[in-house]
């Protein structure tokens, strides 16, 4: 004869320190998960920001003297979107730094007024591409895809058409006026892409 265990017997019942030792070890995991999912979240936000590409950033000056072909990018430490693209930027720069200088400029910064006004910036981030000899040759504007920008720069730097010269995508809007007292406002004529 054999002996089964019947279906319905009742289970051995947990001791009381078998009880405690379960529900610490779950609320460990559960505080250990937070924390990694906590510093993972903002190691990842907190990689670069705008600001940090702005201070590292290659001189404008040196920039339009040095031979190579540049990415100006104007922006601001409160844009949303600039600071959403700091860490493909960075990876781009990286890519690319020795074929290519990348300029910031930030708008918040009256210095740069008059190149606000000469490529009509009215909303940022705003990426002009300039030829070796400083010639502009297409803008962008907005939140572009990675892989658009590294087309567009791995082109430039080629001397190639950009293939992707017409992008634009969100902005952050400019807030303080651009233009001297007295004429209109050269943020007047939308969001566009210019070649």
């Amino acid at each position: 004869m054999t002996t089964e265990t019947p279906v319905n017997s009742p289970a051995k019942p947990e001791s009381k320190f078998g009880a405690r030792l379960r529900n610490f070890l779950i609320v460990i995991v559960a505080i250990a998960l937070s924390v990694a999912l906590f510093l993972g979240l903002r190691t990842e936000s907190n990689s670069i920001s705008v600001s940090e590409l702005g201070k590292n950033s290659t001189p404008l000056d040196v920039a339009l003297s040095n031979g190579k072909p540049s990415i100006v990018e104007f922006y601001a430490d409160w844009c949303t979107v600039c600071q959403k693209m700091a860490p493909d930027m960075a990876q781009l720069e990286q890519q690319y730094a020795d074929q290519a200088n990348f300029v910031m400029l930030n708008v918040d910064n009256n210095k740069w007024l008059p190149e606000m006004l000469k490529y009509r910036v009215d909303g940022i981030p705003h990426f002009v591409f300039l030829t070796k000899g400083g010639e502009s040759i297409a803008q962008a504007i907005g939140d572009i895809p990675r892989t658009i920008m590294g087309n567009n720069i791995e082109a430039l730097v080629a001397g190639t058409p950009l293939p992707y010269a017409q992008a634009n995508g969100k902005t952050s809007k400019v807030s303080t006026p651009i233009a001297p007292k007295g004429q209109d406002d050269p943020r007047s004529h939308g969001s566009q892409v210019v070649n």
